[in-house]
Order: structure tokens, then sequence, then C-alpha cells
């Protein structure tokens, strides 16, 4: 059996309840997302729903489903529900369309920013797991080297995407910086 599926969360103050958000997961992940409530749009809206005394539905969509293909449905069915940035019902934070920013006028093939999106999250976890297991916390090049990310750029070693990734991780609650400028989950 494959160990990965699609759930929704949903919000019961609407009938019927509407999706609110799109996720893949594995073991209890689905409703970790209500226990560990975060900074982000989802948890905002979590906390709106308990605060309201209601609880979140959550609803397993599809399961026994492999890595790559939990990936690609979610990215579907995020595709198809839409964003709230986006006119749609989700709160997630990929972007499903080809809408080019600040009127620039690049060409964006068709699946390339949910391809972006879903590997965002891929290293966002990685390195949220990394801070976890350094309970002293972790610098940015520390990151960059134990994940194989070190750029190598010109010649030059400016491993911004590390950077950008922690900045993202304490935007949403999940990292705080101490004092010596490392980087410690708030799950300890």
């Amino acid at each position: 059996m494959n160990p990965f599926y699609i759930y929704a969360l949903k919000d019961p103050r609407r009938s019927p309840a509407k999706p609110f958000y799109v996720g893949k997961g594995t073991g209890e992940r689905a409703w970790d997302q209500t226990l560990n409530v975060d900074n982000t749009r989802k948890g905002k809206l979590i906390s709106e729903i308990m605060s309201a005394g209601q609880d979140v539905v959550t609803t397993i969509l599809a399961d026994d489903l492999t890595e790559s293909q939990a990936l690609k449905l979610e990215a579907e069915l995020i595709s198809a529900f839409g964003t709230v940035d986006t006119g749609g019902l989700l709160v997630n934070s990929v972007i499903p369309t080809g809408v080019s920013s600040r009127g620039r006028s690049v060409i964006v093939p068709d699946g390339a920013i949910e391809r972006a999106q879903i590997g965002l999250a891929l290293l966002k976890d990685a390195i949220y797991e990394l801070a976890i297991a350094n309970q002293n916390g972790i610098i940015n090049a520390e990151a960059a080297k134990a994940l194989g990310l070190q750029s190598s750029y010109s010649g030059g070693s400016k491993d911004y995407l590390t950077w950008s990734i922690l900045g993202l991780l304490l935007r949403e609650g999940k990292l705080v910086r101490d004092e010596k400028r490392r980087h410690k989950s708030t799950k300890l």
C-alpha cells in the first residue's frame, strides 16, 4: 500500500461545508493542521472556525497514492478549485495559473508554476525537518550544505534558495531566529 493521500480541510460554518485548503499527506498530517495552527491564511481560518466553536471538517479525497501521484493530484485539485488570490476557494499558497507578476512579459509554460510550488513545498518540509532535528538551530549555510543546495553560480557561494525558504518558514511561524542567527523550530 502507498502511504500518501490527498485531503481537504472544510469550513463547517457554510452548508454544505466548503473546502478552503487541499493538501497531500501521510500519517496524521491532515489532522495535524488543526492541532499545530500557524500564522498562515490557513492557520488564521482554522483559528476563526475554532473560535466560532466549530471543528474543521477533514476529508480524505484520495488515498493509497505514491508521492508522485499525490503531488500531481494535489496540483490538479488546487488548480480546479482555485486560490483566493485568483478568485477561487482555497487559501493554499500555490499559484495555479500562469499569470505573470508586475506586468512582466515572461512566458510561463503551463504547469511550470504548479511544479515550482510543489518543489517549494518539498524544500520547505526538508528544511523544517532539518531544523526540528537540530535542537540548537541551523544557519543558512548549514541548511544549504546538509541538503546539497549550495550554489556555485559564477564561482560565488550565494545560498539564496535556502535563505529564502528559511524566511518563508519564519513568516509562517514554524521557525524563530535567535540572537546567534540560528533558526530553531517552534515545535520544540
